[in-house]
């Protein structure tokens, strides 16, 4: 059976410890999309951990780990994970990288720092990751394939790909270095050296894997209102963060993905730019943000503050649709403790009109959010592992989300740790 793990919302779902906790009983777990722009952050038994590139089925020695064709490699992230691992006790994992998964090269970091730059305050807010120049290179057909490591031919890709580069360079950053393609190219097979016991054939290790009926689980990265084609375009990222991609990114039949959990927020928060409509500021959102999460509501990967908001319920149940949500898990609610009342967002008004439909970028800029509240628990609710002991107002909470949303609330974290989760 597959099952894919993905994001409801902008990102920072909690998507990591969904994946740490299915792992317990998955035979295969596999990255499908994105790279080291965007980290899933697990606490387990081993301790906290933030995964940039690595599958978060990682701590799991029976379970084989893949980064998938559709994602992007990062060489120096692969190997940092690692070495963590190790440091933390965490047993050496059984990890493969697709022989078709491309290469974050040092000029797709360089390009994504000079362009946000470039841009100024019209910016992305990108993690500089190298993630957009990465995706582009691989549409435009100019990315390196793990797999051509290993092949001839590779130096004469190199040159040909940074006399490209450096025209560019010349051509938009002016007074950026250049490019060396020899030290590049050296670069490259040195890394092929040390890749060399991790790189495999995806495509026919899934397909038997699949004829054997083995549990697989597909991690996504990021959420759906990030997704490149369905999110809020262009503030999005450079993949498809949508579960239907999972089959494209793993090199699995469509028609085997039998169960999408939807991991989203019980309130909302964003790394980057955009329009955020149920977004709080000073210090409503202050304390939102050192409450959130196991060590506040900051960016995994860059460390910057994140944008936070209340519940919304219009931009989540259009995020669970892109998914197509069989199971929604409801993470971290047990934030919402302190609160009096508890607004959620039901809608939009746009141009003096409410709307319970997720708009294009052009009308969602203009949204202002329309609030339904509902009254707090005042509680701590940690530790909590049967829906029914919940405080009233918490379960009235949930049924509430759950009835705007339209999709089922079948899990609900109320804490950072893995076992911390509540089935419905």
């Amino acid at each position: 059976m597959v099952t894919a793990i993905v994001g409801g919302n902008w990102g920072d779902e909690g998507k990591g410890k969904m994946t740490d906790l299915f792992a317990d009983k998955a035979d295969v777990v596999i990255r499908f999309q994105g790279g080291a722009n965007a980290g899933h952050t697990i606490i387990n038994e081993y301790g906290k951990f933030v995964l940039h590139i690595l599958p978060s089925g990682v701590f799991h020695s029976t379970t084989v780990n893949i980064i998938g064709m559709g994602a992007a490699f990062n060489y120096d992230c692969f190997f940092k994970e690692l070495a963590e691992l190790k440091e933390g006790g965490v047993p050496a994992p059984d990890i493969r990288i697709s022989d078709r998964a491309q290469f974050v090269m040092p000029y797709h970091i360089l390009f994504d720092k000079l362009e946000e730059k470039r841009l100024g305050k019209n910016s992305f807010g990108s993690t500089q990751s190298g993630i957009a120049p990465f995706y582009s290179d691989k549409a435009l057909k100019i990315g390196f394939q793990i797999s051509e490591l290993y092949g001839e031919g590779l130096k004469d890709r190199v040159e040909r790909v940074c006399e490209v580069k450096n025209a560019y360079i010349d051509a938009i950053y002016e007074g950026a270095e250049h490019i060396d393609s020899e030290k590049l190219y050296q670069w490259l097979l040195g890394c092929a050296e040390e890749l060399k016991p991790y790189v495999f054939d995806e495509a026919y290790f899934i397909n038997d894997a699949l004829k054997a009926g083995k549990n697989i689980l597909l991690e996504g990265q990021l959420g759906a209102l990030r997704d490149t084609t369905n999110g809020i375009y262009p503030m999005v990222t450079s993949s498809s963060t949508l579960a239907g991609f999972g089959a494209v990114g793993a090199c699995i039949p469509p028609y085997e993905i039998k169960r999408i959990i939807t991991v989203v927020k019980a309130y909302s928060s964003c790394v980057g730019a955009g329009p955020f409509v149920s977004e709080i500021f000073d210090d409503e959102a202050e304390t939102l943000r050192r409450c959130g999460g196991s060590a506040g509501e900051y960016g995994a990967t860059t460390g910057r503050p994140r944008r936070m908001g209340w519940f919304d319920a219009v931009a989540t149940r259009y995020g669970c649709m892109l998914q197509g949500a069989t199971d929604v898990a409801l993470s971290i609610i047990d934030v919402l403790g302190y609160l009096d009342k508890i607004p959620v967002c039901v809608g939009y008004e746009i141009d003096g009109e409410i709307t319970d439909r997720f708009p294009t970028y052009d009308k969602l800029i203009k949204a202002k959010p329309v609030y339904e509240y509902c009254d707090g628990w005042k509680s701590d609710i940690t530790g909590i592992r049967n829906y029914d002991e919940l405080p009233e107002n918490c379960r009235k909470y949930i049924e509430f989300v759950e009835s705007k949303i339209g999709y089922p609330i079948t899990m609900v974290s109320n804490g950072p740790d893995k076992n911390d989760i509540i089935y419905r």
